[in-house]
Formats: C-alpha cells, structure tokens, sequence
C-alpha cells in the first residue's frame, strides 16, 4: 500500500509487552496495557492479552466498546474518569473505572443498580501532578461512600504521575499511595485487590525500588515505543522502532530559506523563523498538522524538518527528491497518537486486524 500511512510491527510491541510483563512480574507488580493510542484495535488488543497485560485501560468508551465488539474479553479499565454523558455505556461495558467525584459515584451506581449489575471503581488519589484524583485527605470520606453502595465494589485505588506537570514517581510519593491504601483496609477492615501507582512514567522507580504496596502499572508509551516518558531513553532489551510514520513527496525544489514580502502570523498564530540560510532543496511531503504532530518525528538521515502547516510537512533535503518518493519517520508518542487518530492516515498492518 501506498500513500500516507503508518507502519506497525506487531511481533516487536507483542516483544516488548512481553519483556515488561515479565520484568515487572519479578517485583510483583502487574501491567495494564494501555490501548488508547492505538484506539483499541483487535490487532493491537489481542497482541498485548496474549503476551501478558491482565488488564486494557483506555481513556474512550468507543475503544473499549469496539474491543467488545470484536471479542476481546481481557478485563478493561477506564483509564478517564467517566462523562456524565456515558455513564450508561460505561456500566454496559463491564470495564472497571477511574473515579474522583462523589456525585459521579452515585450515578454509576444507580445504573448499575436498575441494571442489576454492580460496578468495578478505583479511586485515583492525587499525589501532586495536578492532573485527576481525590486529594489524599478527602480519600477515606470518599471510600465511605462507595462502601455505602451495594451497586458499587471497590476494586482498587489509584494514582498518576507525569502527564500534566511531569512530576516523578519517587519512593516518597509511592509510599504515600501505600500508607493511603493502608488507612483505607484499616478504618473499613477491607482488601483493596489492584493498586495501580500510575504509568510508564514509573518505570524507573520500579526498576530501582521496592513497591510497596503498588502492584499495578498501566503502561502505553513502554509497549509502544520502548522508552520510558520522563526523560525519553530506550530501555534496555526493548524495541524502540515498532512504529514508521511513510509519507510521499508532492514538491521538491531549490528555493531560498528567507522569505519576501512583509510578515505576521502564520495559520496557527506563529512567527516565521526569518534566518537568511542560503538556497536549499526544499522538499514538501503530503502530511500536515490534521495528521500527525510534526514536532514529534525523528526525520531519517539527510532530512531536516522545517515547519508544518496543516496539510504540508516542509523538509530541507539533501539533494532533489521526485514527486512520489517516500520518506520515513519515527513517530514519539505524541505524533503516534495524532496519527492513529486521522482518518487520512491508513494503517495497513494494524487498523484492519
């Protein structure tokens, strides 16, 4: 196939879902993988069951509905805290889910209830990124209420780092989760089963520290791409090319790298980088901003990314390239989620599994 796409390689992420589930599984801790990059396609999902995730956490009610659909029975998490809006699909799911806010709490329960179902919560707790969960001592209030709903079972607790401020796992954040869980089995005298201590951000801390309490990690950027996100260095055994982002030249030309005439913003409200380079090989491949995040791409040998508009990704190339010819690039996280989610992006070797 030709054309825009994007090029998986499932052997190597089923690889590298394998090396973690079973690295982790020497400190006792369990992985989540996380599918929402790859909008939950059977390909990737069954990938992932067979080489040893126990759990699928998507953020997308629609992922975890179309894995249903496609007979994927692994159980499911929630990774966002649910919408208003979808409750009733939520509890029809099946799929466990992520909760902070009480009234949210209440409405799950009355549906599963006239249901006749009882629904799997985890409480996330906010251990100081700033991003969702109940602060830590507004925990045990929040238990109590769950507890108060027979229509409501407390799975598990747990927490996320990393994704808005970029704050670190550490073993005094990770023990806090723990003392938290402790509190929770001690005033109510019940187990919690799953305590999930965040992402592939907590790789580190895993490697080197003792888990505490902590025996689950929801994982997507180290299955994907191999790397850990805090810092973005390959972990050792994995594959860190399990994805290829090929576009195709439509322009190639020499042209100079200043521009003329009088300047403002650009499309998306930028000032244009106005260094006189000299004349290049300008070189424009179809792909754009609507496709991918061009900020996001390792661009191979001889290729410097320029700028991106939404429809054109401007390269300064080594020589004249013909319209047609390809050039491939690594996606990062954030240009591999773009990218599965256009729709002018086919993915051959995954979306149709």
């Amino acid at each position: 196939m030709r054309g825009l796409r994007l090029e998986v390689d499932l052997d190597k992420i089923g690889h590298n879902t394998r090396e973690l589930v079973d690295r982790m599984g020497h400190r006792n801790i369990s992985v989540t993988a996380v599918t929402k990059a790859m909008l939950g396609v059977h390909g990737f999902a069954s990938v992932v069951s067979s080489a040893g995730a126990c759990t699928l956490g998507d953020s997308r009610i629609e992922n975890i509905e179309r894995m249903r659909s496609t007979g994927i029975d692994t159980p499911m998490l929630l990774l966002r805290s649910p919408a208003p809006s979808q409750i009733d699909r939520i509890v029809e799911s099946g799929a466990m889910s992520v909760n902070t806010e009480v009234d949210v709490l209440s409405a799950l329960a009355s549906v599963a209830r006239s249901a006749g179902r009882v629904h799997d919560v985890m409480v996330m707790v906010e251990l100081g990124d700033l991003r969702e969960g109940v602060m830590p001592d507004q925990v045990v209030e929040t238990v109590r209420h769950i507890l108060e709903l027979p229509s409501l079972r407390l799975a598990g607790v747990g927490a996320n780092l990393a994704c808005r401020n970029g704050v670190e796992p550490s073993a005094r954040n990770m023990g806090v989760l723990s003392s938290i869980v402790e509190s929770i089995e001690e005033t109510f005298g019940v187990g919690i089963g799953i305590i999930s201590g965040g992402n592939s951000a907590n790789l580190d801390w895993a490697f080197d520290s003792e888990p505490g309490r902590v025996n689950n990690l929801r994982l997507g950027e180290s299955i994907l791409l191999g790397r850990e996100p805090l810092h973005r260095r390959p972990i050792a055994g994995l594959h860190t090319d399990a994805f290829v982002l090929v576009a195709e030249v439509i322009e190639s030309k020499r042209k100079p790298t200043k521009p003329w005439g009088r300047t403002g913003q650009n499309s998306f409200g930028e000032t244009a980088d106005l260094d006189d380079r000299g004349d290049i090989w300008q070189t424009i491949l179809a792909v754009g901003r609507q496709d991918t995040d061009a900020t996001d791409l390792t661009a191979p040998s001889g290729v410097d990314i320029l700028a991106a508009s939404s429809d054109h990704l401007i390269l300064r190339t080594d020589g004249q390239m013909r319209p047609g010819q390809e050039v491939r690039f690594e996606p990062g996280y954030a240009a591999l989620l773009r990218s599965m989610t256009s729709p002018f992006v086919s993915s051959p070797a995954c979306r149709a599994l």
